[in-house]
């Protein structure tokens, strides 16, 4: 890295007490709504028993000095990162090496509302003890987006997929990787699709686990268009059309409001830590497929939206700086669901993602070099599947798949 450069710095995760005092002393205040007396509430929103309970626990016996000291040993890292119109911007990430010769590096990209947290699972899959020579390498680099995390806070309006896209490709080329790969789901999709588009001669492949894309047309993609209209859909395609469709009609307010009006929510989650833990969890129970959540899981989760140095509202600004900026490559997010020609792309299917769409649809995208279905997974599948997305990303970069030895100069092994 060139010496004028700033260098990364390890990062130690540290809350005040104070802050736990006062999260304490807000929780045991909390006012509670009613609900109606329906068997089954989720349709509704989040159970009151539910949020009772995690709110109770998280205020009474959730450890979050414990929780602390699990993410302290990870290998935080914290670096300014110079960003057109917005200066240097602090932030946060993982950097797991895994001390082998050719590792593959890739950028794990969260969105909401996830963080740096989901690629946890996957760093042992990536990089084990005790790594077999048949086996990529990989080097993991997770960071905090600004707004989210341990990252900090944006407060100049403007800052959309174009600067997420900078920033990133900025941190990737300071730590050293001059081409590099991508994993994202959720804003990762978009901002790593942004990335392929503006730093093709860096990013050169991308693995993917929600696919937003449309239907092929005979302009953009003849030969899909025309398979699209001869083979019927598949059943798991029928029933992942009906998840879109579900996702639109009965899950989607959330964005609507996000994408319009984030400061008036802001202030409900800037006040009041229920209902920050009440719009959350509602998202990781209605978008995973029965996934076993425990209570300490969960408010790890959303502790570290609340103890963010950014403040527990300015996630949801993402939605509207995406959804309202225009640049003249990117000029609406829609941009990055067309055909990218330069990134090679794997996809990943799981039955309970928010978007679930036909594989005709996903292969619009760019050249599909890699694609698993998964009998079940959801939105969050770093965190539900580590299995499956380190298995795709071990199967597109290892000896004999697609993308081994696209990495300039690094083939994956030793």
């Amino acid at each position: 890295m060139p010496p004028s450069q700033p260098q990364p710095q390890p990062y130690t995760i540290s809350i005040p007490q104070s802050k736990l005092d006062k999260l304490a002393r807000k929780l045991a205040d909390a006012d509670y709504p009613d609900e109606l007396e329906a068997d089954d509430q989720w349709p509704y929103g989040a159970p009151l028993k539910d949020v009772k309970r995690l709110a109770t626990y998280w205020g009474n016996g959730f450890d979050w000095r414990k929780a602390e000291r699990q993410l302290n040993e990870l290998p935080n890292y914290s670096m300014g990162i110079e960003v057109e119109g917005f200066g240097e911007v602090d932030t946060h990430f993982v950097w797991k090496k895994s001390g082998r010769e050719g590792a593959v590096p890739v950028l794990f990209v969260h969105g909401w509302p996830g963080s740096f947290i989901e690629v946890t699972k996957l760093l042992p899959l990536l990089s084990p003890s005790s790594p077999s020579a048949d086996t990529p390498a990989f080097d993991i680099i997770a960071p905090s987006l600004p707004n989210f995390g341990f990252s900090q806070k944006i407060l100049k309006p403007g800052f959309a997929v174009t600067q997420y896209a900078s920033l990133c490709n900025t941190l990737m080329l300071s730590l050293g990787y001059p081409t590099y790969t991508t994993q994202g789901g959720d804003w990762g999709f978009y901002i790593t699709r942004a990335i392929g588009l503006l730093y093709p001669q860096h990013c050169k492949a991308s693995h993917l686990n929600m696919i937003r894309a449309l239907p092929p047309s005979l302009s953009q993609n003849p030969v899909l268009a025309l398979q699209h209209a001869v083979m019927p859909y598949s059943e798991q395609e029928k029933k992942g059309l009906e998840r879109s469709r579900w996702f639109q009609e009965e899950g989607n307010g959330y964005r609507v409001l996000q994408s319009t009006k984030p400061q008036t929510i802001g202030y409900a989650f800037a006040d009041s830590p229920v209902a920050l833990l009440a719009w959350v969890w509602e998202k990781l129970h209605d978008w995973t497929d029965g996934y076993g959540w425990t209570d300490d899981e969960i408010l790890t989760w959303i502790s570290i939206y609340y103890f963010s140095p950014a403040g527990p509202n300015a996630h949801v600004r993402i939605y509207y700086e995406i959804t309202h900026t225009s640049t003249p490559l990117i000029p609406n997010r829609e941009r990055v669901q067309a055909y990218i020609p330069s990134v090679k792309l794997g996809l990943a299917y799981f039955p309970q993602e928010l978007s679930v769409v036909p594989k005709t649809w996903g292969r619009t995208l760019g050249p599909v070099v890699y694609e698993s279905t998964s009998d079940r997974g959801g939105h969050f599948a770093a965190w539900e599947r580590p299995d499956v997305i380190a298995k795709d990303l071990q199967k597109m970069y290892g000896k004999g798949g697609p993308c081994h030895g696209i990495i300039e100069g690094r083939s994956g092994y030793e």
